[in-house]
């Protein structure tokens, strides 16, 4: 049986860092607020024109490159992001041809901050199929473009940025186990809402609402839904959170990630974070943590890594890695 197998994983960020300081300057906040609440120091934000699909394509353009893979070679391009360059063609779609990834299907796929997971897992399914043996899993979110800077609750956890892994076919799996869910919760994250028409007019044109977070809904449903989750996940999987050599989550802010380490009893060392200087990255925070951790000095082989997903929709779950 064929199963998948990561070449290589990689990042990248827009260049313009926008500190807590920056954000006081522009609406009712401040630093200490900020650091205490979140624990955000600064993040990354594209004000260059660095749309999802660029960073997504630079992303792509280095793992080819460094795994001395053509173009031609890649199968398929998924791309998780909910901040798309547009609804129509996909993001993927656009990397594809910047890549001259000819024989490459390319799609984009929206769990929101749940997406790469969602994507690897997709991916994953594949690979196993034995029909693609090379994929780019993506996730680039450019969430400054879709925050409306007046809503001080939302705007000052967001930054910039892509990461994502290329595939390839291995003899043996490297993703042990998987659970995904989606429950309904839909008004507590949403983005790009798109109303419909009235009547029949000239003066109608399309219009796209910001994203909106209820914070301490997501923070409750967080912490009362993902810590036994987890337990039940890994014990599915005759496996302890001890078990697990590193955690990857989303990157939603510092606080609710020390909280989760907290009520799983583990240390915050076994936790990637990359939130404190990136912000919440949406999609892009995990596969950036992921790329972080396998590119570190960390020798991860036989390590367990275990993914933990959350986001709009409401989707949540596990992705169970062992390198």
């Amino acid at each position: 049986m064929v199963f998948s197998k990561i070449l290589l994983a990689t990042h990248k960020v827009p260049k313009t860092i926008v500190t807590n300081d920056d954000l006081a300057q522009i609406m009712e906040t401040s630093d200490d607020w900020i650091q205490s609440h979140i624990g955000i120091k600064e993040r990354r934000m594209s004000l260059e024109g660095e749309n999802t699909s660029q960073l997504a394509t630079d992303v792509a353009l280095e793992l080819v490159e460094q795994t001395n893979t053509k173009p031609e070679e890649i199968d398929l391009i998924i791309v998780a992001t909910f901040t798309p360059d547009s609804l129509a063609p996909a993001t993927a779609a656009i990397i594809q041809k910047e890549l001259k990834a000819k024989n490459a299907w390319a799609f984009d796929l929206n769990t929101a901050c749940s997406g790469f997971m969602s994507a690897l897992s997709t991916a994953d399914k594949f690979i196993q199929s034995g029909q693609y043996k090379k994929v780019l899993v993506i996730a680039s979110d450019v969430n400054s473009k879709m925050l409306d800077f007046k809503d001080r609750t939302s705007s000052v956890f967001f930054g910039d940025g892509a990461a994502g892994v290329l595939l390839g076919a291995g003899d043996q799996p490297q993703v042990i186990d998987e659970n995904l869910y989606t429950v309904d919760d839909q008004d507590l994250i949403y983005s790009g809402r798109v109303n419909t028409i009235d009547d029949l007019s000239v003066d109608n044109y399309p219009s796209i609402g910001a994203f909106h977070q209820h914070g301490r809904g997501v923070y409750q449903q967080v912490v009362s839904t993902i810590p036994s989750y987890i337990e039940s996940f890994l014990a599915k999987n005759e496996l302890t959170v001890d078990d697990i050599d590193y955690y990857v989550t989303h990157q939603a802010n510092l606080r609710l990630i020390e909280k989760l380490a907290e009520l799983i009893h583990q240390p915050i060392d076994k936790f990637s974070r990359n939130v404190e200087y990136y912000g919440n990255t949406s999609a892009a925070g995990m596969a950036i943590g992921l790329a972080q951790l396998m590119n570190s000095e960390v020798d991860l082989t036989g390590k367990k890594v275990l993914l933990v997903g959350f986001g709009a929709g409401f989707t949540y779950g596990c992705v169970l890695l062992q390198f």
